[in-house]
């Protein structure tokens, strides 16, 4: 199985970190715009590989991703770069659009010259929007993004911190954009077979007060991660890994990914089957109706944001 990545900064190289400690991928080739970081960290990264799987690490152009089954695109400009780390700041990362769809221009047609028959991962922010731009160079409709999935994660883990649970016991998924507008569903948020609203009650606990703190720590945790180490990179980093694999194995799994919905006009973040061709079913989730307000909302978000591109 052969992957790529384009765009070898902080999430690019996190992406290849976690590809090489899993040890699922068989070649790996790292494209950047500066070929001595993409040598540097592909030599780096090659004398720890005997410690891993079985994985063959290189630095490239983009004609070396010939073969692969997915490319996952990470260049771009970053949030601290972007400006976009301002937590009273309505756009959040869609600030980052403008300058990285014309990073997307340049890159897209070239990756699918040299691999047309990829899977494209969009894993630059932000993403759902940034997917939509993708397609539409593509010219093929094997392109999702990243989406939710780090969202939803984030969810699951202070859901289990705030309830003494281990997070992969915790079901609960953010859906829409991978931004200021991600929607919560609480109404099918489960730890085994137990509603986390009920729970929360159960014990006591005000819920409207929990459900403020949790969605405000999952929405700014970017902001937080990033004034601590400049850049949030090892856990969309591990995403990204995660989804390729689930792609080259074909594996049929269940992740809350970027695709274009055509009632919506728009890439949203929903619960989605991945496997060689991308996603290959959307599963709607069962939302409240409070729920399927914040989506709707959430999808002329996004659709205004890519008028101008």
């Amino acid at each position: 199985m052969k992957a790529g990545i384009v765009g070898v900064g902080a999430v690019g190289s996190a992406t290849a970190m976690a590809i090489a400690l899993r040890g699922r991928v068989r070649e790996l080739v790292l494209v950047n715009r500066n070929r001595a970081r993409a040598k540097g960290v592909a030599t780096d990264m090659r004398y720890g590989t005997p410690l891993s799987g079985l994985v063959q690490i290189s630095d490239g152009d983009y004609g070396d991703l010939a073969g692969a089954g997915v490319v996952i695109i990470a260049a771009g400009v970053n949030e601290k770069a972007g400006g976009a780390i301002d937590r009273s700041d309505p756009l959040g990362r869609l600030r980052l659009l403008e300058p990285n769809a014309r990073v997307f221009a340049d890159i897209v047609p070239r990756i699918v010259q040299a691999a047309p028959e990829a899977v494209l991962l969009v894993a630059t922010d932000p993403p759902e929007p940034l997917t939509d731009v993708a397609l539409r160079l593509a010219g093929h409709p094997r392109v999702f993004g990243t989406g939710t999935t780090l969202d939803s994660l984030r969810f699951r883990v202070h859901l289990a911190a705030r309830l003494g649970v281990s997070p992969a016991s915790v079901e609960a998924y953010v859906v829409g954009e991978h931004g200021t507008s991600s929607v919560f569903l609480w109404s099918s948020a489960r730890i085994g077979s137990t509603s986390v609203q009920r729970l929360v009650v159960e014990r006591g606990i005000a819920f409207d007060d929990f459900r403020r703190a949790v969605e405000h720590d999952v929405r700014y945790a970017n902001i937080t991660i990033i004034e601590g180490i400049g850049a949030s990179q090892y856990g969309i980093g591990m995403v990204s890994a995660r989804l390729a694999e689930a792609v080259l194995a074909d594996e049929q799994a269940v992740f809350p990914v970027g695709s274009y919905q055509s009632r919506y006009g728009a890439t949203l973040s929903l619960p989605s089957v991945l496997g060689r061709a991308g996603v290959g079913e959307v599963l709607w989730p069962e939302m409240s109706a409070e729920e399927e307000r914040l989506l709707k909302s959430s999808a002329e978000r996004l659709t205004s944001a890519l008028a101008h591109h």
